[in-house]
């Protein structure tokens, strides 16, 4: 493997594509003399992103499943608090690396028109700065480093809402947004400075991962640690009852900002807790497994409640994404290895699911002018192929077999059966719920009568269905072949069970001999 800064360069590529993007002339394309102009900054934003993902391709091909963490680099950043400008990677990280580094360019060609009643160079710089920020929170191995990473996504997040989002409620949805984030991290932010103020008197000042998990913390300690980032990962995921946010935000934000808050930016809460909760606070995490697991099962059952009663689509699949991350929080903290390795392949292919449904669904608004259900109808009699790929998105959600997530789901379930059947059978109805939403969605939008104004409604462009195409056909692949994935995330799992010191319970296998049982 060779010394080549990979991680640095992954992150430096588009938030100086970005800056870059943001000198260019501030053309908004609804003037039609600056039609050209302002499809520049997109052809730019395109390049930079799909340069991004050859790096991380040519990265990824180098990677050794069984290498444990790789690609560092480590350099002394604050001396004085022990911080450093630490980065790596191991078979988490590839893996949020690899669903970041595909779907930015998805995000970007789909979302080609969504500023151009607005300074086009200026939405595509956000955008291109979010990936490179959640690239650096996804690879940081120092403490101090993923704090403030963490930290600085929220600002392109605010202007993607706030500047570029749609209808009248898109600034208080931002605002909304960044008091729930702001809040949370500042919840972190006292764990982040016990951590130091524990390892400083450990005699080990520092911020670095590695060293860190080598603490012997005394219970209440690591607890209360815990407990601040925690919560803060919770806000970001969301969990119940710290999610109010997400639906406002989903139902303001254009279908590829959507993509990029929920489909990246939230998985950042996931991986926190994979990454910090349990490898930094074992005993801390079983600790407070029945109460997490309590919230997550809440998150399943409500977040698909809810959706069901929803006009709103954008509305409507963001709180699909609350039961979905209740599953993989589940998978989490349900502690043993079906669950974590159903939670981590989860987080990819609910990244997947979710943006085809988020992409499609933003088509057909845009053609409509409304994301109002009830005032949508017979879109399958003039859109075909719209509306197909909107139902292999739906069905994908709602699990069905042969699609990636029902990989995924599978898996949770299964460790949460071993975790306890009670558990595991109150998850099962998240299933049934997703179903109902979905196809009642479908329903009601595809099929039916077709007015007048809707039988005009143009199909997909090939633009629109090229930005689509890659992600069904990974969930195609991924849902009849997902061993690929697997194989990166498995190890990953086993050190983790390893660190927090469980093991999965033996197989439960009758003691009557074969015979008698089929007798």
């Amino acid at each position: 493997m060779s010394d080549f800064p990979w991680l640095t360069t992954l992150i430096l590529l588009p938030i100086l594509g970005g800056v870059a993007l943001a000198f260019l002339p501030r053309t908004p394309a609804s003037e039609a003399s600056n039609q050209r102009s302002a499809e520049l900054p997109k052809q730019v934003a395109l390049s930079v992103s799909v340069l991004t993902l050859g790096v991380a391709v040519a990265m990824i091909l180098q990677y050794d499943a069984d290498g444990g963490m790789q690609f560092t680099e480590t350099h002394e950043w604050i001396k004085a608090f022990g911080a450093h400008y630490a980065l790596g990677v191991d078979g988490l990280g590839v893996t949020m690396v690899g669903l970041t580094t595909v779907l930015v360019p998805i995000v970007i060609l789909a979302s080609w028109p969504d500023a151009d009643d607005r300074p086009t160079n200026v939405f595509f710089a956000w955008v291109l700065i979010l990936e490179g920020l959640a690239l650096a929170v996804f690879t940081a191995t120092d403490v101090l480093l993923f704090y403030v990473v963490f930290e600085a996504t929220l600002i392109p997040a605010y202007f993607l809402v706030g500047g570029f989002g749609r209808g009248k409620e898109r600034s208080r949805a931002a605002v909304k947004f960044l008091i729930y984030m702001l809040a949370g991290g500042l919840i972190m932010l006292a764990s982040v400075v016990g951590l130091y103020a524990v390892a400083a008197d450990a005699g080990n000042p520092s911020y670095l991962i590695s060293d860190l998990s080598q603490l012997s913390l005394d219970t209440w300690t690591g607890r209360w640690l815990f407990v601040g980032f925690f919560i803060a990962f919770a806000i970001k995921c969301p969990l119940f009852p710290v999610h109010t946010w997400l639906a406002d935000t989903t139902a303001s934000a254009t279908p590829g900002t959507n993509v990029l808050l929920v489909c990246i930016l939230d998985k950042i809460g996931t991986y926190g807790m994979l990454r910090f909760c349990l490898e930094l606070f074992p005993e801390a995490s079983e600790w407070a497994t029945p109460l997490v697991v309590t919230l997550a099962v809440i998150s399943i059952i409500y977040g698909a409640l809810v959706a069901i009663g929803q006009d709103d689509m954008m509305r409507l699949i963001g709180l699909t994404s609350l039961s979905h991350f209740g599953f993989i929080v589940l998978g989490i903290f349900v502690l043993n290895s079906h669950g974590t390795a159903g939670a981590i392949l989860y987080m990819v292919n609910h990244g997947l699911a979710t943006t085809g449904l988020f992409l499609v669904a933003g088509y057909l608004v845009r053609r409509r002018g409304t994301a109002s259900i009830s005032a949508t109808t017979g879109v399958e009699k003039a859109a075909p192929i719209l509306a197909g790929l909107f139902l292999v998105s739906g069905l994908a959600t709602l699990g069905l077999p042969g699609l990636s997530p029902f990989v995924s789901e599978f898996l949770v379930l299964v460790g949460s059966f071993d975790y306890g059947w009670y558990v595991g059978a109150l998850a099962v109805t998240g299933i049934v719920l997703a179903a109902v939403y979905v196809l009642l969605m479908y329903q009601r939008t595809m099929t039916g009568p077709t007015p007048d104004d809707v039988a005009t409604m143009p199909d997909l462009s090939i633009r629109e269905i090229a930005a689509v195409g890659p992600v069904v056909v990974a969930m195609v692949l991924f849902g009849f072949f997902p061993q690929p994935l697997l194989d990166v995330i498995n190890p990953v799992v086993d050190q983790t069970m390893e660190r927090v010191g469980v093991v999965d319970p033996p197989p439960a296998v009758s003691d009557v001999p074969a015979e008698e049982a089929h007798k």
